[in-house]
């Protein structure tokens, strides 16, 4: 499981791990996203958001929100009421803030420290959960999934956007030569954390990707469960429902 897998030492506990690795990239992570996925991932966020449309959520939980580019999607698919993004990382956070600001959206999207383990709100508050690329860093996934379940609505919809592995010949061997060497070779000379993206790659194996993780979602009380892959399985969207 992903949750195993650290980016620096078997010791440490994972969730101050990540908060470190995240700090550490923040200033490079918006660029080196475009770059190394081509600007790919822009469009997944896109589409991910794109399915809860037809919930038309006025209150939404963005976890692991990162510099908060899907609470930013958010606000420009949607039409929200409150946005409330948490991530693990404050100079990631940071780094959101200054986003939200230069658009103006201060009074819509709220970013705030948090763990995805313990999450400070009430029962059924939420219409609707998002998280982009942050599930396989939770430190107790199961955990992290209950906690998000509890704080949605009856009926409300949680969105997961995650790595996952392609499966056609060749492009399953050619992506993973990429994944494996080329993005933590780029990653260290332009982050200065060597071992982040190779992090990045081994966490993505680890993690329980398509069925696997839709049992996953149906253990912790999510109905209704799908999963949609993109660009030939480099990407999922899962979705379910309370």
């Amino acid at each position: 499981m992903a949750e195993h897998i650290k980016p620096y030492s078997e010791e440490e506990e994972k969730k101050g791990q990540i908060s470190k690795m995240f700090n550490n990239i923040a200033p490079y992570y918006d660029l080196l996203n475009r770059v190394l996925s081509l600007r790919m991932d822009v469009t997944w966020r896109r589409k991910g958001i794109a399915t809860l449309k037809e919930l038309q959520p006025k209150v939404i939980l963005d976890m692991a929100t990162g510099t908060a580019d899907v609470a930013l999607e958010i606000a420009k698919q949607l039409d929200p009421e409150k946005i409330i993004g948490m991530d693990i990382s404050t100079e990631m956070l940071e780094v959101g803030r200054k986003k939200i600001k230069k658009q103006n959206l201060e009074g819509l999207i709220q970013l705030q420290e948090g763990d995805s383990e313990n999450l400070p709100f009430q029962d059924n508050t939420f219409d609707a959960v998002t998280v982009a690329f942050g599930v396989r860093n939770y430190q107790n996934l199961k955990k992290g999934m209950l906690e998000m379940n509890r704080v949605l609505k009856p009926g409300g919809k949680i969105m997961i956007l995650e790595f996952s592995q392609p499966t056609m010949f060749p492009f399953k061997q050619l992506y993973g030569f990429y994944f494996k060497y080329i993005l933590p070779f780029v990653g260290k000379f332009t982050s200065k954390d060597p071992k982040a993206y190779k992090y990045l790659y081994e966490s993505v194996q680890a993690f329980p990707n398509g069925k696997d993780f839709v049992k996953v979602m149906e253990s912790t009380g999510y109905k209704f469960n799908e999963c949609v892959p993109l660009t030939l399985g480099i990407c999922s969207i899962y979705t379910g429902i309370k």
